[in-house]
């Protein structure tokens, strides 16, 4: 992980705190990580197996995705309630998540509950009211702008934020008010081709 990203606040869950989280699934990635945390979401339903990979292979806390999106009501709290069994130290929900779909998930958990966020135009006075703890800023180039607009309406949330590939993008996110930094790691596959260069420099 960058380093700069220890320059964060941080953010104490369940006694742990969270300064950096590495976005991925891969689980060669989660074994080998210095990262305080892993940030499990991916654009598919959610998967009680991939989930219970993930929580079993990781020596780090986790944050599983349980949907909100297509996934939503019922079969998000079941599965929130799944990953707080595995151990998951909190539950990641899409943008779109409705507040009845987080009442339900609320109701059945007593880990946080996180939602990703992609716009300042958000009801959060709602959202926080039906049970969310934690948001998580993903805007892209507009995330450093977006996590400024939400500090200044609410300075105590505590906030996720993407910080994306430089230290002057994570410079920016810290600066708006970010207190943790997710990061998306290179893939197993361009760490491999770099280190099989090594290989046939060197003659290996």
């Amino acid at each position: 992980m960058p380093s700069i990203i220890k320059q964060a606040s941080g953010i104490y869950f369940m006694g742990r705190k969270v300064r950096s989280l590495v976005y991925t699934t891969d689980i060669a990635i989660i074994r080998n990580t210095n990262a305080d945390a892993i940030l499990a979401v991916y654009p598919f339903t959610p998967d009680p197996a991939i989930m219970q990979a993930i929580n079993i292979a990781a020596d780090k806390p986790v944050f599983a995705g349980v949907g909100g999106g297509l996934t939503r009501g019922k079969r998000s709290a079941d599965m929130s309630l799944f990953a707080e069994s595995l151990g998951s130290i909190g539950v990641v929900v899409n943008a779109p998540t409705s507040s009845e779909t987080i009442k339900m998930i609320e109701d059945v958990v007593d880990i946080p509950i996180v939602m990703t966020v992609v716009s300042s135009e958000v009801d959060f006075d709602e959202k926080f009211a039906s049970g969310i703890d934690v948001l998580n800023v993903s805007g892209g180039r507009d995330t450093p702008q977006i996590v400024a607009e939400i500090r200044k309406r609410y300075p105590k949330v505590p906030i996720i934020a993407t910080g994306g590939r430089s230290d002057e993008t994570i410079t920016a996110v810290l600066e708006a008010g970010a207190n943790a930094i997710t990061y998306t790691p290179p893939t197993t596959g361009s760490l491999f081709a770099s280190k099989m260069q090594e290989y046939r420099e060197f003659g290996f």
